[in-house]
């Protein structure tokens, strides 16, 4: 019951952009005092959802986080075991937001690698990158998107695209790298 609360909670916030007062809060419950919204809401306090803020409610990271119910293998069926704790994408897939951005992919070079036209990329700004790394390079003035190529033996840095139809790039003038990639983001249907 204090899980359907809770998600009634979540559609006001996203109709209005707000958390509703005590109040809105009662008939939005169905409560008939207002002791038990303020109950409810010092438990949701407790648990890390929402903060009170000079007499006023605000949501924190975890009220738009997603359950992580448990695992599930992929391989074989087993049972599954329900583990339930939260997770936002945010801590999830950004390690140093400060420094991260998105970016939408267009284009088909780095389909080998599970990247595809679409996908939104998770790009952490570093001036620096290793070999391997899928990176946001700036090559002859020119901005794309490959994996990052270092050559020990001719000590060549280049770039690789993850498609056969793609040539390596190696630069002509400068190779600048503004970024690595370090998450991928894609809808399903």
């Amino acid at each position: 019951m204090a899980i359907d609360r809770f998600n009634i909670l979540k559609k006001f916030f996203k109709k209005h952009r707000r958390l509703p007062s005590y109040s809105e809060m009662l008939s939005l419950f169905g409560f008939a005092s207002k002791n038990a919204v303020f109950k409810l809401i010092n438990r949701w306090v407790d648990e890390g959802f929402i903060k009170k803020y000079n007499k006023k409610l605000s949501p924190t990271p975890k009220f738009f986080a997603l359950p992580l119910v448990g695992i599930i293998k992929a391989g074989f069926p087993i049972l599954a075991e329900e583990n339930k704790s939260y997770l936002t994408l945010d801590d999830y897939l950004i390690e140093n937001p400060a420094f991260s951005f998105l970016l939408k992919v267009n284009g088909d070079s780095l389909i080998g690698i599970g990247i595809f036209e679409g996908d939104i990329v998770i790009i952490e700004q570093k001036k620096e990158a290793k070999n391997g790394d899928i990176v946001l390079a700036q090559i002859d003035n020119e901005w794309t998107l490959k994996i990052l190529k270092k050559d020990r033996i001719n000590r060549n840095i280049y770039l690789q695209a993850a498609n056969p139809k793609y040539p390596n790039f190696f630069p002509q003038q400068e190779l600048n790298i503004h970024g690595i990639v370090k998450a991928v983001i894609r809808k399903i249907n």
